[in-house]
């Protein structure tokens, strides 16, 4: 049995990004998972190549990051998200008051996976994963 432990690494700026990969690499990390912050969309590209460079399998929260290279992501689809926003400021502009609208959570969401990083990771994706991907990138 292989037992693989977690270990978070705060980025709290671009500068920071490279000594995250250096701690990754030290400590053997088998695989990343890029949470959804305005700075990790921001720095995707980037964020993507260091992974490739230091050949770990990532999941991102957002499609960007596939298209910039990532391995996959799995999050919230944005339109959807967008389209429910529009409908809370037009219910705001029309009248209601904000405290009196629900709290919604997003309902639909998207696997995204990039075929050609598989590849060059070596790895293999599932079938039954593939079939559930809302779109591969070749």
């Amino acid at each position: 049995m292989i037992h693989r432990r977690t270990f978070p690494l705060e980025v709290r700026n671009p500068r920071e990004l490279e000594g995250a990969f250096t701690a990754m690499t030290r400590e053997h990390a088998g695989a990343l998972l890029v949470l959804p912050y305005p700075l990790t969309y921001a720095l995707a590209r980037r964020i993507a190549d260091l992974a490739a460079t230091s050949r770990l399998p990532a999941v991102y929260p957002f499609r960007e990051c596939v298209e910039a290279g990532g391995l996959m992501a799995y999050g919230a689809n944005p339109t959807d998200m967008f389209r429910r926003a529009a409908y809370f400021v037009d219910k705001i502009l029309t009248g209601a008051k904000p405290a009196d609208l629900p709290v919604e959570q997003p309902t639909k969401f998207e696997l995204i996976i990039n075929a050609k990083t598989a590849r060059d990771l070596a790895l293999t994706i599932p079938e039954s994963v593939r079939q559930r991907a809302d779109q591969i990138v070749e």
